[in-house]
């Protein structure tokens, strides 16, 4: 069972999942409104020849305004503020309550129905906009969900083998990787990899050709995926944005913001090491003295 208090991924906050959020529920919500038009009482909202029409336009344009507003600050607030499956949830419940309280204080002086039936109509409101934005909003969260959990990163190595002895991580020879859908898109030596770096829903992989040429790849997947599925190899997260393999660190730096660190290739900026992730990478140098001593 789905705890509420557990932290919400980050795909539920990414961009695109946002923009795609909104668009469905717009057009939900625009199906619903044609087929509830006609057994809906007291409604001022009205399609065609109708002299109910303009505010009938404009109010829906001003609820799809409100409501991608309110997703673009959850977008930029993803970094900065932590969300958990509550908060989700209360966000967007906030957002049916403000449209539904606006449409009620909008049909009283318009109907001319009285203020007495305010509660009566906050009511009505609430339940078709309970019913116009929640059911696309789940139904794009479990469309999400389902997309997030088909996203697999998958590994060969010795392990793929029949052999004599355990085979750790962090020997790994070559790194797979998949899309969304399951098809191999990269593979790559994992002494050819430097970094790989999070683009929103997407990541940069970072490695080195045959001719020793920086080359990027990208792929749609979560850093958060990454570092999940190489855990214990020497794939160590060190940023939000940053997952580098350690056997390519060449200098590990104390600066006054904090860590940097250079890899073995000169076109390549060093790479920070945030306060979140610094336990782990110095954790890897101090179990690792040899790559330490290079």
């Amino acid at each position: 069972m789905l705890s509420v208090t557990k932290q919400l991924p980050d795909y539920f906050r990414g961009k695109n999942q946002l923009i795609y959020t909104v668009t469905f529920a717009a057009l939900f919500s625009i199906v619903f409104l044609l087929l509830s038009l006609p057994f809906s009482h007291n409604s001022w909202m009205a399609l065609g020849n109708s002299r109910f029409f303009a505010f009938t336009v404009l109010f829906a344009a001003g609820s799809l305004l409100l409501v991608a507003l309110s997703k673009f600050l959850m977008y930029k607030t993803r970094h900065s503020i932590k969300m958990t499956y509550l908060g989700y949830i209360l966000w967007c419940l906030s957002e049916v309550v403000v449209i539904c309280l606006a449409y009620s204080f909008i049909t009283v002086p318009i109907t001319g129905i009285g203020w007495d039936q305010l509660p009566r109509t906050l009511g009505n409101a609430l339940l078709y906009g309970l019913i116009s934005l929640v059911i696309p909003y789940i139904l794009a969260g479990m469309y999400f969900a389902l997309q997030d959990k088909n996203q697999t990163i998958r590994l060969m190595n010795y392990g793929n083998a029949v052999l004599d002895e355990t085979v750790l991580p962090s020997k790994l020879e070559k790194i797979t990787l998949f899309d969304n859908n399951g098809d191999l898109k990269l593979c790559v030596s994992a002494s050819n990899l430097f970094y790989i770096e999070s683009d929103d829903n997407y990541i940069n992989v970072w490695y080195s050709d045959s001719k020793s040429d920086l080359k990027r790849y990208m792929l749609r997947c979560r850093l958060k995926t990454v570092e999940e599925s190489f855990r214990g190899s020497s794939l160590v997260r060190c940023h939000r944005k940053y997952i580098v393999n350690m056997d390519k660190v060449r200098v590990l730096r104390k600066e006054r913001e904090g860590y940097d660190l250079d890899l073995d290739n000169d076109t390549i900026p060093a790479l920070p090491i945030s306060k979140t992730y610094e336990k782990n990478v110095l954790a890897y140098f101090n179990n690792n003295p040899r790559r330490s001593d290079s």
